[in-house]
């Protein structure tokens, strides 16, 4: 069977959770659960650097305003990640194209991250930090539990993927005032640091 699935899949669960991908992967791989995990995601170095990260996204991705921050930050690191393991699983594999695999995994991450932020951004428009806590949660285990069902049942596992992707598509269009909301009121916050400041700063 081609491995497109799992790349799919991977790449959904990157763009939300790049860290437990790589963590659950390579534990997957490294404890002999699959066959289809490359050499390079078993790595001791690499589980532990995946480990660590993904408790420092654990906790900030809970708390309001800083997750969008993370979020923001990892714009770039989780599209990234999302084709660099679509890349060594299509070599594992040698039934795809690694720049073929890169594009699927990598294009994958940056839509699930993009309706990650654009979520995260109409969340943190309410007031108490319990939705934020809830959203995470169910993130968490959304990615936990569809890599799992993915390493075992790729190909219904990416149709669910999928599904999740274009739900997530259709929830962020109806939220886009919500998140225009929430931008307005940081902009507002940030200039009225700014003026904090100046009222602040000595004279002359």
């Amino acid at each position: 069977m081609s491995v497109l699935p799992l790349i799919f899949t991977s790449g959904w669960a990157s763009g939300i959770n790049a860290y437990a991908v790589v963590l659950l992967l390579g534990v997957f791989g490294a404890t002999g659960l699959s066959d289809d995990v490359p050499s390079a995601l078993q790595r001791p170095e690499v589980l532990i650097a995946a480990g660590v990260l993904f408790v420092c996204e654990a906790v900030a991705d809970k708390v309001p305003y800083v997750d969008s921050v993370w979020d923001t930050a990892h714009t770039v690191i989780r599209p990234v990640a999302g084709a660099w393991i679509g890349a060594l699983l299509a070599g594992q594999s040698g039934s795809l194209s690694d720049i073929t695999a890169g594009l699927v995994g990598g294009g994958t991450a940056l839509a699930s991250h993009l309706v990650k932020t654009g979520t995260r951004m109409a969340v943190n428009t309410s007031p108490e930090p319990v939705s934020n806590m809830l959203v995470s949660l169910a993130e968490d285990l959304g990615v936990a539990g569809l890599v799992t069902f993915a390493v075992f049942h790729p190909l219904a596992a990416a149709v669910i993927a999928a599904v999740l992707l274009l739900a997530g598509v259709v929830v962020v269009t109806f939220l886009i005032s919500r998140i225009r909301r929430y931008l307005r009121r940081r902009a507002r916050r940030r200039e009225e640091r700014r003026q904090a400041v100046r009222a602040e700063a000595p004279p002359g």
